[in-house]
């Protein structure tokens, strides 16, 4: 596999660390990616994620949803079973997990289902009314916006 040095990254632009560290994160082999539980992440529209988990096994109140600093948390606890049973086979896994998820900026969460053995939650993007582009109206009578300018720089002298 290839390496590569975001160095001229972090000399060429400001701001963009958490890019490049997730970019390192991404790109390294040494870290393990955990498998279970296996999970589907779908775009539902054009703002609009969803994430599924399949959690057979687990009742909602086994399962905790967090969101926090731009991070979706999800984990498992199964609670206490009862142990006079005998398996034969033991091919459903119910075993604690923690599964992360980095949020990009302006994804919140809003809401989760837990139907079929399957946790649903949603996702939406949200674009501050700042950061949306406006139109910018142009004037034809530039010199009027002008003297209007001077008239009231000398109101205030």
């Amino acid at each position: 596999m290839r390496t590569f040095d975001l160095a001229p990254l972090y000399r060429s632009t400001v701001g963009f660390d958490q890019l490049a560290n997730m970019m390192d994160r991404v790109l390294s082999n040494d870290v393990a990616q955990p498998s279970y539980p296996p999970y589907n992440i779908e775009k539902t529209a054009d703002d609009a994620y969803r994430i599924s988990l399949a959690v057979a096994g687990f009742s909602a109140d086994d399962l905790n949803i967090e969101v926090k600093q731009n991070a979706l948390v999800v984990t498992a606890k199964k609670g206490d079973e009862a142990s006079d049973k005998t398996y034969l086979h033991r091919g459903i896994a119910t075993r604690a997990f923690e599964r992360r998820f980095h949020l990009a900026d302006h994804v919140r969460v809003t809401g989760a289902s837990h139907e079929d053995g399957m946790l649903h939650i949603n996702l939406e993007r949200e674009i501050p009314e700042a950061l949306k582009p406006r139109r910018i109206e142009i004037s034809s009578g530039s010199s009027k916006a002008v003297e209007q300018d001077v008239v009231d720089a000398k109101a205030v002298n």
